[in-house]
């Protein structure tokens, strides 16, 4: 349900930031053109994680029961808040998703 609705919220910001996202065998692909980039957001259902690669990164966010979210235990950030910030470092402007 998580990658769903974060494949719904990067679809509406594909429009507006010039990225593509695509879902293959479960895993969340977003793809730049310029300067090209791809990045994948996994899901690992056996211990309740999505891992993300982004920008010669790899991030684990683990799932919060008390936030209902999955959480980036270095720093708090939940997935959308994860993603926002690294798609913004790639285009070099602030997104909100």
């Amino acid at each position: 349900e998580a990658l769903e609705q974060l494949q719904r919220a990067l679809g509406n910001a594909g429009d507006t930031y010039d990225f593509e996202t695509d879902r293959n065998e479960g895993a969340l692909t977003v793809e730049f053109e310029d300067p090209p980039a791809r990045f994948v957001v996994s899901p690992n259902a056996p211990v309740r994680q999505i891992w993300v690669s982004a920008r010669v990164k790899s991030f684990k966010l683990d799932w919060d029961e008390a936030r209902a979210a999955f959480v980036l235990a270095g720093d708090g950030r939940d997935l959308k808040q994860l993603m926002a910030g690294v798609i913004g470092e790639q285009i070099g402007e602030e997104v909100a998703l």
